[in-house]
């Protein structure tokens, strides 16, 4: 909606046409979480745990890989990019979410809502995109062995992470600008403790019915086209890895993929069911629930997955923690 004003200079009507949208809303209050009482503090204190270990934690998995030579291949470079996203989306959601805790509710001004809603929005797309990629890795490692260093070469890595990220800005700058057509002349609080796709556009006293489909056909192209993807890898990788005589090679072939598989399903099962699958009967505890898995928790336990079952991983976190050892030991 914009607004247009008349000029009359020289006998003549000019139009000038002011690049202006309708919104009355200046700020929108958040609800958070409701009836937590005497246990705030405890929920902060949980929250700002999780936050400061999930920054920490996806931290060091970019420093591992940045100076570890023995994680210099195609499937760490993609887990340090899924770590900037995780530290993105997290440091997006937690800080607000806290004073949420403290204060029962908190205020953010509509721009502040709209650039959380931008960063939310891409750092989710991005996972996406980053987790069909590293399944292809996964795909290429078991399927095709003998290929696989000439296939994911250091130039086709960088293409793809270069690819991930400007599809994912892409993306969430269409989002983001069907959510600045619309006019927003009426409510301003919204039940969730951060700005959602849904529940800001609901705010909306314009059609919203165009934004609607254009989000539902990007939640297909974004969310439903990777998971079949993903799915599709794993169907050839289960169907190679079964044709592997001795259980040994059969169990090490699977467990280079456990990891990444474990983050798709707790991921995609959260993602799926928020954003794809029909939740008008859906309550809105369940909702927030659903959110907190895959804005704080996902994140969060991103690095343990990671590390915990992966030797590489925790070989390279031995060798830094023998080198400081012998370094501080005396002669």
């Amino acid at each position: 909606m914009y607004m247009t004003r008349m000029l009359k200079s020289s006998g003549s009507v000019s139009e000038l046409t002011l690049i202006i949208p309708k919104n009355n809303i200046t700020t929108i209050f958040l609800l958070g979480f409701n009836n937590i009482g005497k246990f705030n503090l405890l929920v902060f204190s949980l929250i700002l745990i999780i936050y400061c270990v999930t920054i920490c934690g996806n931290l060091l998995i970019i420093t591992l890989v940045s100076y570890s030579k023995t994680l210099h291949f195609p499937m760490y470079f993609f887990l340090t990019q899924l770590s900037v996203s995780d530290i993105l989306l997290i440091t997006d959601i937690a800080p607000n979410m806290l004073n949420i805790v403290l204060h029962g509710q908190t205020s953010i001004s509509f721009p502040g809502c709209i650039t959380q809603l931008y960063f939310f929005a891409l750092s989710e797309t991005s996972e996406c995109f980053l987790l069909t990629v590293m399944s292809y890795d996964r795909y290429l490692a078991i399927c095709y062995p003998l290929h696989y260093v000439f296939i994911m070469n250091q130039v086709l890595c960088i293409t793809f992470v270069f690819i991930v990220w400007l599809l994912s800005g892409s993306v969430t700058s269409f989002i983001i600008h069907g959510v600045c057509s619309l006019e927003f002349c009426g409510p301003n609080t919204i039940d969730q403790f951060f700005c959602d796709f849904y529940p800001v556009v609901e705010l909306s006293c314009s059609d919203t019915s165009i934004v609607k489909m254009e989000s539902t056909l990007l939640c297909t192209a974004v969310i439903v086209l990777p998971f079949l993807l993903i799915v599709l890898s794993y169907i050839y990788i289960a169907l190679t890895i079964l044709k592997i005589s001795s259980t040994s090679g059969r169990l090490k072939s699977f467990s280079t993929c456990s990891s990444h598989l474990t983050v798709v399903s707790i991921f995609y099962g959260t993602l799926i069911s928020m954003y794809v699958l029909p939740n008008e009967g859906q309550s809105q505890i369940i909702s927030k629930i659903l959110a907190l898995l895959y804005t704080v928790f996902t994140p969060f336990l991103n690095p343990f997955i990671y590390s915990l079952r992966n030797k590489d991983i925790k070989k390279a976190i031995g060798n830094i923690m023998h080198a400081k050892t012998s370094l501080e030991r005396p002669w």
